[in-house]
């Protein structure tokens, strides 16, 4: 039986354009962190200091926050096959400039240009994929969450591979995967249905409006902070070679995906999702603080089982975000992710000048520590508007929720 026979249905036996979509999603969730492993390589390849390789994430994720206001307003007049190529385009040209980079402020330059073709992708990728999809809606969410997972899991090895040579090979290598993925769904993806509503670039603002949305996004946004302080500022700590912090994150990624994926929902079920939150957002503050204050063997410990604790807060913060209020589910995630990506662009430019204002590489870890708390902080306090109006969000649509929420 051809495995690409539609009629046959199941999570193995899609549409070439289905395959063609997943592909170029792993493709674009390993840009996130691709650099990782390489950072060092990077400042001592272009003779800049941690603090200005950092702003590699700053001008990425900056972009992409303020791109969720752009990505519904593009797709729903241009179309989701459209939308997904401009934004591999965007992609593989910026990722291409970026290996070219004879200075600092330029790769930063180009990352933010390739931030913003990742967000017009990731955020129309899993409507297509479900759109194109065979077997119903579940295979379609299976083979995105293996996507993202394998994404996560494999950008910081595939950056290790190619960057041990030389730090420009991974951005090469991005932007030929890329390509080969815009030929595919160029050749393989019809055009999808455009929604019935255009949808309005203040749309997303609005939606913040409501008491529990704007909750679960101030929350999310101090947790983003701890985050992607462990992910950017981390590789200047370990002080490892590209291959080793390759691993260090790559386990990282095994464990995000796996918690995301398969652990929250099943502890949600069981304590609820405020609970979850709470404990693991306190949890998470223990073990950054322990991982600035430990020796080198308790810091790569540390790293990786951080992202136990990562995949279960994205799992959980996302059905709150998606769940708590009655904005359509494409409006909520852009204002929630509007918030929370601002978060992600602070902590990689205040995290290495922390270090230097105080002298002292423990002390981001400390303020990262306290904004996870006080996250969950935010949790407690404003418990009954993430719960009063819908009552708990149902954790049957965690996984979904997640990954739909994740990608835009």
């Amino acid at each position: 039986m051809d495995p690409f026979d539609a009629g046959a249905g199941g999570p193995l036996r899609q549409p070439r354009a289905v395959w063609a979509t997943a592909g170029a999603s792993v493709v674009a969730f390993m840009g996130i962190g691709l650099v990782d492993p390489i950072l060092p390589s990077i400042a001592g390849g272009l003779n800049a200091t941690p603090g200005q390789v950092s702003l590699l994430f700053t001008s990425y994720f900056l972009i992409t926050a303020v791109a969720m206001l752009l990505t519904g307003f593009v797709s729903s007049r241009i179309g989701g096959r459209r939308t997904l190529l401009l934004g591999l385009a965007f992609v593989v040209v910026f990722a291409g400039l970026a290996g070219t980079s004879g200075s600092v402020g330029e790769l930063v330059g180009f990352r933010a240009g390739w931030g913003l073709g990742n967000a017009l992708f990731v955020s129309t990728a899993l409507a297509v994929i479900v759109g194109a999809a065979a077997g119903g809606s579940a295979a379609a969410i299976l083979l995105y969450e293996s996507a993202l997972g394998l994404g996560m899991a494999c950008g910081p090895l595939l950056g290790a591979l190619l960057g041990d040579a030389s730090w420009r090979y991974p951005f090469f290598g991005t932007a030929a995967l890329m390509a080969v993925g815009f030929l595919c769904i160029a050749a393989f993806l019809r055009e999808q249905p455009r929604p019935a509503r255009k949808t309005s670039l203040l749309d997303p603002l609005r939606a913040l409006g409501h008491g529990g949305l704007a909750s679960a996004a101030a929350s999310a946004f101090f947790y983003n902070y701890t985050f992607f302080t462990v992910l950017a500022f981390t590789p200047f700590v370990l002080h490892m070679s590209p291959y080793r912090s390759g691993a260090v994150f790559f386990a990282w990624g095994v464990l995000l995906a796996v918690f995301s994926v398969v652990v929250a929902p099943r502890v949600q079920r069981r304590f609820g999702s405020l609970k979850v939150l709470v404990g693991s957002l306190v949890l998470l503050a223990a073990d950054v603080l322990v991982l600035g204050y430990g020796d080198h063997a308790t810091a790569v410990v540390c790293t990786i089982l951080s992202g136990a604790f990562i995949g279960v807060n994205n799992t959980v913060y996302t059905e709150l975000a998606l769940g708590v209020s009655d904005a359509p589910r494409p409006v909520a995630s852009a204002g929630y992710n509007f918030v929370r990506w601002f978060a992600a662009a602070a902590a990689p430019f205040f995290a290495p000048r922390i270090e230097e204002w105080t002298g002292s590489p423990r002390v981001p870890f400390v303020v990262a520590a306290v904004t996870a708390l006080a996250g969950a902080l935010v949790v407690v306090v404003r418990r009954r508007a993430l719960t009063g109006e819908a009552g708990e969000p149902e954790t049957k649509h965690a996984t979904q929720d997640s990954v739909s929420a994740f990608a835009n």
